[in-house]
């Protein structure tokens, strides 16, 4: 039996003769011409078998061109009856049971062309300026979506009663439908629409109309938050979005500039973590943005040293706060989450960490999103079947070992990500960005490489610091301009010398301790800004929980020993230093944890105290933060001690020193070692300079010289160095020095 279809076809293509072509397997092909036009474009009447698949595509009989076979169109058994229409695009395979919206004259360029938005707000453009989001202009808001297939959509939302087409009392004079536009890759796919009935705070969703064949049914339709939406309303059922205003806050951080990357010292924290509970914290202000505005406008970060304080993931999530809630697990990019505070709250933060000459960097979770309520999961299909498949659609790209993996390696995807980037360097006047779990096996580095190009052309000085365990040397760039990547050699390394044992892969050999403390050079970096180095992180146990694992140390006494030889070894190892929140303290808590208790008294607290002023050694000296492809070629830097130099400079032994010249002025010289042994260790220190060496840091006690301490040469630890070697010193088991040069004789 046969019936009678209509084919509708836009000829978006723009062939001169357009034809069907019907696909069999017994026939090969048949070619059907167009038999008259209407507004949308060709029509095809067609008159088809009822007992099977109809397969087709189109074609244009005078230039003898066909479309690709991946636009080969299907429609099922189910759906070919008598009189039934169908409308195609050129750009997809979808297929629709309605018209759907024709394609404006006005690419989506020209449009943003035309607006006058406020000062301040990222307009979206990464592959395109196409300004997606709900954007405040002069007169009133523009709503812009990117997607491919739908049919038709429309903005519905406190400006309209909710009104749209699917709505429990449709009023079709109140509807705000949106107009399509030529985007991405020169198709149709940017949609539009303006109102100047938005208030600030008002809330809103895009009502997506498919009315497409999928398999045996239609694929009709779904309210969807906006992708690109700065922040969600608090009814969580719900989760619409809301409309936001970047450019009413006033900035207050003008003469602020972002750190040179040697000067980094950086402070992990989660936002929730490090405000819970937290004695000097009003309650209200517990767990949000707020809660460490207080401290730092309390100096706690000028007292403690840091210069950057990186954020765990503050994007939104579906998960409530707790003790192990990490936040890895997105579920929009560019919505900040809500249980943190407002937008106007985390630009508040961020200009007052600059007020304080603190950076701020973010962390972005690029590898995977969230499995459970994420919006963008079968949100744009590549294909109508992949719904029925169970597949994501085009963000998602298979699995990760923590959810479904993006598909980064998509230029949608990729620009999407990009663009939530820039709108946090512009918007909110981030420094830059830790990304997570970047190893090639979870994202792709062509994309990282976009990612850095992009950000580095949009600010110059941004922070980009990869997680790439193992390390991959591609994300080294050029060395001066590549990731700072989480240095997996450092932390496993040294946390088998606290262990005095192994550590996941990592023994204690003498032989792999100097090329940790040189960025690692040997391993993998090309420069001192590729690497930062860490013993403690949220994904790893501190120091004093990871030693206690060990029989002879699970005494307070050596996890103290042990948390302050680690916490040393960071700060003084070439490269950026890292630590974790609580590390200050020798906090004792498990991987995973973002939960620990601030002592009530910082100035009765010995631990912090000794930290603390470490940190500030860091932070102040350039001898602690030599930077460069080669300090020691450029003769800033010598080995002194270490277990490949003779038996009197720690011949087999896991020592280590080394004297860093960073100028020709003998008052920047320092020597530093490490006994990283569980027993003392004598050698001859060549410290090459004649004169007064003042200690300035050990295990116990750290001293500056005035006016930030009270050290001087005639300081009872002050070694007077004579022909450049002060020979056999005794370096207690599990200690480490700072030497610096103050005088001659």
């Amino acid at each position: 039996m046969t019936t009678k279809i209509v084919i509708h076809f836009d000829n978006f293509a723009g062939f001169s003769e357009p034809e069907l072509v019907i696909q069999t397997a017994e026939k090969g092909t048949k070619e059907v011409a167009s038999s008259r036009k209407d507004e949308f474009g060709e029509i095809f009447e067609l008159e088809v078998a009822t007992d099977r698949e109809l397969y087709f595509k189109f074609a244009d009989k005078g230039l003898h061109e066909q479309e690709d076979n991946n636009l080969v169109r299907t429609i099922a058994i189910e759906h070919i009856k008598e009189g039934q229409e169908f409308w195609c695009r050129g750009w997809n395979k979808f297929i629709y049971v309605s018209e759907p919206q024709h394609i404006a004259q006005l690419t989506a360029e020209q449009v943003i062309t035309n607006q006058n938005f406020l000062d301040g707000i990222y307009i979206s453009n990464t592959g395109g300026r196409y300004g997606l989001g709900a954007t405040m202009t002069a007169n009133g808001t523009l709503f812009a979506l990117y997607h491919p297939h739908a049919s038709r959509i429309w903005v519905t939302g406190d400006l309209n009663e909710w009104q749209h087409p699917n709505a429990e009392n449709p009023n079709p004079k109140q509807f705000l439908e949106m107009t399509l536009h030529q985007g991405y890759f020169g198709a149709p796919n940017i949609w539009y629409a303006g109102t100047d009935k938005m208030q600030v705070g008002d809330e809103y969703k895009f009502y997506i109309e498919y009315n497409c064949l999928m398999q045996d049914t239609v694929f009709e339709s779904r309210l969807m938050v906006d992708p690109y939406a700065r922040f969600l309303g608090m009814d969580y059922s719900a989760n619409n979005s809301l409309l936001v205003d970047p450019s009413a806050y006033q900035w207050h951080d003008e003469g602020y500039s972002t750190p040179a990357i040697h000067d980094l010292i950086i402070y992990e924290l989660h936002v929730h973590g490090f405000t819970h509970a937290h004695p000097d914290i009003v309650e209200a202000h517990q767990g949000k943005y707020q809660g460490i505005i207080d401290r730092i406008n309390a100096k706690y970060f000028d007292d403690l040293g840091v210069t950057c304080l990186y954020l765990m993931p503050i994007s939104e999530v579906p998960t409530p706060q707790g003790e192990d809630a990490l936040g890895y697990n997105s579920s929009l990019f560019m919505s900040i989450e809500r249980d943190f505070g407002t937008p106007d709250d985390l630009r508040q933060l961020v200009d007052t960490a600059h007020q304080h000459g603190l950076a701020l960097i973010v962390d972005q979770v690029f590898n995977h999103s969230a499995n459970s309520w994420n919006p963008l999961w079968q949100y744009i299909l590549d294909d109508p079947n992949e719904m029925a498949h169970g597949e994501g659609g085009i963000y998602f790209s298979g699995s990760s070992p923590w959810g479904n993996r993006l598909s980064t390696e998509r230029t949608e995807t990729q620009n999407m990500l990009i663009d939530a980037c820039k709108m946090m360097i512009l918007e909110y006047h981030i420094d830059g960005f830790r990304f997570d779990a970047t190893h090639s096996m979870y994202i792709d580095h062509s994309f990282m490489q976009r990612l850095a190009d992009e950000l580095q052309a949009f600010k110059p000085d941004v922070i980009l610091i990869a997680e790439n365990l193992p390390n991959e040397t591609d994300l080294n760039r050029q060395g001066f301009d590549g990731y700072g990547q989480w240095c997996d050699f450092f932390h496993d390394t040294i946390k088998a010398f606290l262990r005095e044992g192994e550590f996941e892969g990592s023994d204690n050999d003498a032989n792999d301790l100097a090329d940790i403390f040189y960025f690692s050079k040997g391993k993998f970096a090309t420069h001192t800004n590729n690497v930062v180095n860490y013993c403690e992180s949220h994904d790893e146990h501190s120091v004093a929980h990871e030693v206690g694992f060990v029989e002879n140390l699970n005494s307070p006494q050596a996890k103290e020993r042990k948390a302050r030889l680690g916490l040393f070894a960071t700060m003084v190892a070439l490269g950026q230093p890292m630590m974790y929140m609580g590390q200050e303290f020798g906090t004792d808590r498990e991987r995973n944890k973002v939960y620990f208790d601030f002592p009530e008294n910082l100035a009765e607290n010995g631990f912090y105290q000794w930290a603390s002023r470490l940190i500030n050694l860091r932070k102040r000296y350039p001898a602690l933060k030599l930077y460069g492809f080669n300090p020691i070629e450029d003769g800033q830097f010598k080995w002194i001690i270490g277990s490949w130099l003779s038996d009197d400079h720690g011949a087999s032994k896991r020592v280590l020193g080394w004297r860093s010249t960073p100028t020709e002025d003998f008052h920047d010289a320092m020597v530093i070692f490490i006994n990283l042994e569980n027993h003392p260790v004598e050698v001859d220190i060549h410290f090459g300079i004649d004169g007064h060496w003042v200690r300035l840091a050990s295990i116990d006690e750290v001293n500056d010289i005035p006016p930030h301490g009270n050290n001087s040469p005639e300081n009872d630890f002050t070694i007077q160095v004579t022909d450049g070697v002060f020979r056999n010193f005794v370096m207690p088991d599990s200690s480490a020095f700072i030497y610096k040069w103050e005088s001659g004789f």
